[in-house]
């Protein structure tokens, strides 16, 4: 009996099945590729998908450093560095290969992504690509890779330098009854993350700086090269042979050089990130830049000033201006209470207030007789229990007792009885919490056996 042949469809799903589920073996093939790509020459076709993924990936990179909560979050940062580094390092000697091999033919025959750079973006004048490549490895070299070096020497520096201090902060919060020993041994495991992730960056910042230095090389290598390729070799004239072979040589630069400024840049972000909290970089930006209304006003006070000014272009500071000064009303109404999210929505059309309280309505989930019975028996059977220790506390203790508002008499009173049982072989009864509207806010009573 004939197996049945599977559809495209299926095949596609079933290897990508197969790979998100042998994920170590898809970055192994994705290695293995790599190696390949320098050794086997590729087609031009096979060439622009991949110099395409080099920049897909490289703004993947930079959005993942933007919404990441904390850089040790990605520990794997560092080596996919090196891993794209050297892809795109590859990708230069297969670009490479394909211009002085098949540059003679016509740009066409050496890859389309690579002409359409050098016509779009440096408008098919090797003159202007050469500035604009220049001016591009500048900015990643001399701004952006530079800096993220010193940071990454001075971050794993200090990191280094206060793990001593952090670890006997971990042992005196352990011995003080604080913590217990799984939140001592969690922070003991992220302070040597820390440290791991912070030195890793210091090295790889390194491959970052060396790949804007091997762009530069390779660029002119491919120029001259190019050039003597086509005089000599190819008996072209020393006019088409520059012009040919350095329009291509900067198309490939740029191709190159702009997903390295991309990686360069979520470098830099991750490694200069100073915040500690949960918010990503994007979220704290927004927050720390346009929290201050004063400040917004002010900037846009400034700029409708600007416009004034004879000579200066009046509509483009204008509509700054007043942009500026509008955001800026809109965050001190809101921070005074009188516009909240609701307002815009309703403002803009998106949404009523009965719609969203209709939708909440609907999405509240319903429960069966059953289920209400029992939390009904549930409630009258914690009503008439008697606990062996209970603290009651006024409406004003209670924070003391919530985490969410800074209360950590839960954990005190958990550390409490493990040094009892500790110190005395004696295990105390748990103590139960609840709130007594009764005593006056600031009261509490403390009951045994009710």
């Amino acid at each position: 009996m004939a197996k049945k042949r599977l559809t495209a469809r299926q095949q596609v799903g079933t290897g990508l099945n197969f790979l998100i589920g042998q994920r170590d073996l898809s970055v192994v093939i994705f290695v293995m590729a790599i190696l390949a790509i320098i050794i086997v020459p590729l087609p031009s076709s096979i060439l622009d998908v991949l110099l395409t993924v080099s920049i897909a990936v490289a703004v993947l990179i930079l959005l993942i450093s933007l919404y990441v909560p904390k850089p040790t979050d990605l520990t794997t940062f560092p080596t996919l560095i090196l891993i794209l580094t050297l892809y795109r390092l590859s990708l230069n000697i297969a670009t490479t290969r394909m211009i002085l091999s098949k540059g003679n033919e016509g740009p066409e025959a050496v890859s389309d992504i690579i002409t359409s750079f050098g016509d779009f973006v440096v408008g098919g004048n090797y003159v202007i690509g050469i500035i604009v490549f220049s001016i591009l490895v500048l900015i990643n070299f001399m701004v952006i890779t530079k800096g993220s070096t010193r940071v990454a020497e001075v971050a794993a520096r200090f990191v280094l330098d206060s793990m001593p201090g952090k670890q006997m902060a971990v042992d005196a919060d352990l011995n003080a009854g604080l913590i217990d020993d799984a939140e001592a041994k969690a922070r003991r495991a992220e302070i040597l993350q820390d440290a791991n992730f912070y030195g890793a960056m210091d090295g790889s910042s390194k491959f970052v700086k060396g790949d804007a230095v091997a762009g530069i090389i390779i660029t002119l290598i491919n120029i001259i090269g190019g050039f003597l390729i086509g005089v000599f070799q190819y008996d072209m004239s020393v006019a088409d042979s520059a012009s040919t072979f350095t329009l291509l040589t900067i198309g490939d630069g740029l191709v190159s050089q702009i997903p390295a400024l991309i990686v360069s840049t979520a470098t830099g972000i991750m490694i200069t990130r100073s915040s500690s909290d949960g918010d990503n970089f994007a979220q704290g930006t927004i927050t720390q830049m346009v929290g201050n209304a004063k400040t917004m006003m002010i900037v846009g006070f400034i700029m409708v000033l600007f416009a004034l000014v004879p000579g200066l272009p009046t509509a483009s500071m204008a509509f700054v201006g007043l942009l500026f000064a509008l955001l800026g009303w809109s965050i001190y109404k809101y921070e005074k209470g009188e516009l909240s999210i609701l307002d815009v929505e309703n403002a803009l059309g998106i949404k009523t207030k009965e719609q969203i309280e209709a939708e909440k309505e609907k999405n509240r989930p319903v429960k069966s007789n059953e289920e209400i019975a029992k939390e009904e028996e549930s409630a009258l059977e914690d009503i008439l229990k008697v606990e062996m220790l209970e603290l009651t506390l006024g409406y004003q203790l209670i924070k003391l007792a919530d985490a969410s508002q800074g209360g950590d008499l839960l954990e005190r009173i958990r550390s409490m009885r493990r040094k009892i049982a500790s110190d005395y072989g004696f295990l105390m009864p748990q103590v139960r919490i609840r709130d007594n509207l009764h005593l006056k806010p600031n009261q509490y009573q403390v009951l045994l056996k009710g």
